[in-house]
């Protein structure tokens, strides 16, 4: 299986011809599909698509899993998931630690209550999947905008979770910069909290505020610097992990993009040579 490193960017459809064309940007290790929209492309697409999965390694990272919903779990999705990583040869496939579907889909990543019980029915579903996959599912914290019965905090849900599910963590900084607004917590403790053994990779996006105290997770906007700053922090504190940008909306050009992305590159640099200069002689 291909291995990640360094920095990536989500491919969407509408990049994937001007890439095809042009070559993949220097700057970019790795890329990020929602598996959900490529299971079923017409032949040039994905033709296409096989061009660039043989020049960059490719993650999954899937919209309609629902791992925390209390209908039963969509085995034959996860099926035919699976046959889609085989055939690319990927590796990675994470999911939001949250649900979409009830008796319909929601459209919306609902957060799980944070409980015993929702940690056993999670962990549970999730050992189901790595059945399937024969692969390790990688979980996302999320951005939650309620807290539903929650008996323990989000970190100790998450580590509950992780552990017993004995999965891997797609850590989302921005994700966690945005909970501590919207609930008042504090980010660096909530970081140093998350186990650094079960990191599997990172996402770093931009948001919006729709006031001062509620931020929206959008991916459609420029990462902020506080943002870029606990990306750094979690370099120091947790070793450094290949991150992706998510930008899923108002796009901007491919070069102005890469500035992002060759950002996440020059903190990772930085974070490694503070790491040699703290080195003992």
């Amino acid at each position: 299986m291909a291995n990640i490193v360094g920095s990536g960017m989500g491919l969407r459809r509408e990049m994937v011809q001007p890439l095809c064309q042009q070559g993949i940007p220097a700057g970019v290790n790795f890329m990020e599909v929602a598996p959900e929209n490529w299971l079923r492309i017409n032949p040039k697409l994905a033709r296409q698509f096989r061009q660039l999965s043989e020049q960059v390694p490719i993650v999954c990272h899937g919209l309609s899993l629902s791992i925390g919903a209390p209908a039963p779990l969509d085995e034959a999705f996860v099926r035919q998931v699976k046959g889609f990583m085989d055939q690319h040869n990927i590796d990675i496939y994470s999911e939001h630690l949250s649900y979409c579907s009830g008796n319909a889909h929601l459209y919306d990543l609902m957060p799980i209550p944070f409980t015993e019980e929702a940690v056993e029915h999670v962990a549970a579903r999730v050992k189901r999947v790595q059945d399937i996959l024969e692969r390790k599912l990688v979980l996302e914290n999320v951005s939650y905008y309620a807290e539903p019965g929650a008996e323990m905090s989000e970190l100790e849900f998450i580590n509950a979770v992780l552990q017993q599910a004995d999965c891997e963590l797609l850590l989302d900084v921005n994700n966690i910069y945005v909970n501590s607004v919207n609930h008042r917590n504090d980010p660096h403790q909530f970081l140093r909290g998350l186990p650094s053994e079960r990191i599997r990779y990172l996402h770093i996006a931009g948001h919006y505020n729709e006031a001062e105290d509620l931020i929206v997770d959008t991916h459609g906007a420029d990462v902020i610097e506080p943002v870029w700053d606990l990306l750094a922090e979690c370099y120091r504190v947790h070793g450094i992990h290949p991150t992706l940008l998510e930008r899923d909306f108002n796009l901007p050009e491919l070069p102005q993009l890469m500035t992002e992305v060759n950002r996440i590159s020059e903190i990772q640099i930085q974070a490694q040579q503070q790491g040699q200069e703290q080195q003992p002689a």
